[in-house]
């Protein structure tokens, strides 16, 4: 069973642009709401999907660099990778059946 794994600047490398499989990157800040809502879909996501895709959150209080990188400019921002490169890119909360769509899984 999959999980949703957080990510730093450190582990940034090996869990995103080496990955085999597709991710989904969760840019999200702690006093962010709509962030806080969407943490359970992402549980579900990553549990129904197992090890087809990847689930990754980038807390942006502690991770400066990877939110400038992206140029993300509000949370939650949902980006989706496939070999290191940016596929999608999603702004504000979104349901189960979107964030599927962008994965196409």
């Amino acid at each position: 069973m999959s999980k949703v794994i957080e990510i730093n600047e450190d582990n940034f490398s090996k869990e995103v642009l080496e990955s085999s499989v597709p991710v989904l990157l969760d840019f999200f800040g702690e006093h962010c709401g709509p962030c806080k809502m969407l943490k359970p879909i992402l549980i579900s996501l990553a549990e129904s999907l197992g090890d087809k895709v990847k689930i990754v959150t980038v807390d942006v209080a502690v991770n400066q660099k990877l939110f400038g990188d992206f140029k993300v400019t509000v949370v939650p921002t949902l980006i989706v990778m496939r070999n290191g490169k940016e596929t999608a890119r999603m702004v504000g909360m979104k349901d189960m059946h979107q964030l599927q769509e962008a994965l196409a899984v």
